[in-house]
């Protein structure tokens, strides 16, 4: 027992003892690297934050050459109608609200009937899925737009300048990167659950709705607020898909500000974006050991 205590000592001794230059070819490069790594990815966020309560509306002032708000002020005055702020909060919240919830309840349809069935196409559709995610969306931004111009000449609320159109688009979009998260998630759900509940004379629509649903609540969570997440910050679908700024979201319509090559007001569009990103980087901070738990509750094997 002494012997341990001694050897316990001497190394507390001998760490205390590590000259500065041992100390910083162990230790000490990892806390400078870290330290740059904090300067490098928070300076963006603290110039933003300082044009954003800037009176001169450029971003040439410095960091925090003065201090007003104005720009708050002056985004929820609404006295400019062709920038009508809350009105594009409202949108954003509106469809991203509804795509977010739209796209966890059909990707969960989806994903239990790859996890649970077994029907021809199976396998080729899980490849499918897989395959898909390698392209990205933007090549599919003309067949988009041809689609819904040719859909508004025969149902105008699903085309083009109509929110529902949009809310289609992002359903679609979501559905094969959501059904492959669930369908990891599924598969840890034993199947002698859904077995049990057979004998007990369930039928499928009560398994799904009453006990996997319970038990997959996490990756639902997660799925929904990472396409919430996705959808409020998107830019060139709802560009694209929107022409009008009272039916702009709150991405399109914060480039209103800077749309134009000699009157940028970017302290007007950084004061909005501090707005728009706040409650979704506290929704997200808050709930993060949810999401960790949720995303790697799937990575076994079922």
């Amino acid at each position: 027992m002494s012997t341990v205590v001694e050897e316990t000592y001497d190394r507390k001794v001998g760490k205390r003892r590590m000259s500065p230059f041992r100390w910083l070819a162990t230790l000490g490069w990892k806390h400078l690297v870290g330290l740059a790594v904090c300067v490098y990815a928070l300076f963006p966020i603290l110039y933003i934050i300082s044009v954003a309560f800037s009176d001169s509306g450029d971003i040439s002032g410095g960091l925090f050459g003065s201090f007003t708000f104005k720009n708050f002020e002056q985004l929820f005055a609404g006295d400019d109608p062709d920038r009508p702020f809350v009105q594009w909060i409202i949108n954003t919240v509106w469809i991203a609200s509804v795509s977010s919830i739209g796209s966890v309840f059909l990707s969960a349809l989806a994903a239990y009937s790859f996890s649970r069935q077994r029907f021809r196409g199976r396998r080729g559709g899980l490849l499918t899925l897989i395959l898909l995610q390698m392209f990205p969306s933007v090549l599919g931004l003309v067949a988009i737009y041809a689609i819904l111009s040719e859909l508004y000449k025969y149902v105008p609320a699903l085309g083009l300048n109509s929110p529902w159109g949009l809310i289609l688009v992002y359903l679609g979009g979501s559905l094969g990167g959501g059904t492959y998260l669930m369908y990891g998630f599924f598969n840890t759900v034993p199947k002698e659950i859904d077995e049990a509940a057979k004998i007990d004379g369930a039928t499928h629509t009560q398994i799904y709705f009453q006990i996997i649903l319970r038990l997959v609540s996490p990756i639902l969570a997660v799925q929904m607020l990472l396409s919430f997440i996705g959808i409020s910050s998107d830019f060139i679908l709802a560009s694209i898909v929107m022409n009008k700024p009272d039916q702009y979201t709150l991405a399109v319509g914060l480039g209103l500000f800077i749309d134009q090559p000699y009157s940028k007001n970017w302290a007007m569009f950084c004061a909005g974006a501090i707005i728009a990103a706040t409650p979704i980087v506290v929704l997200f901070m808050s709930l993060q050991r949810y999401i960790t738990s949720g995303l790697t509750g799937g990575a076994v094997k079922g």
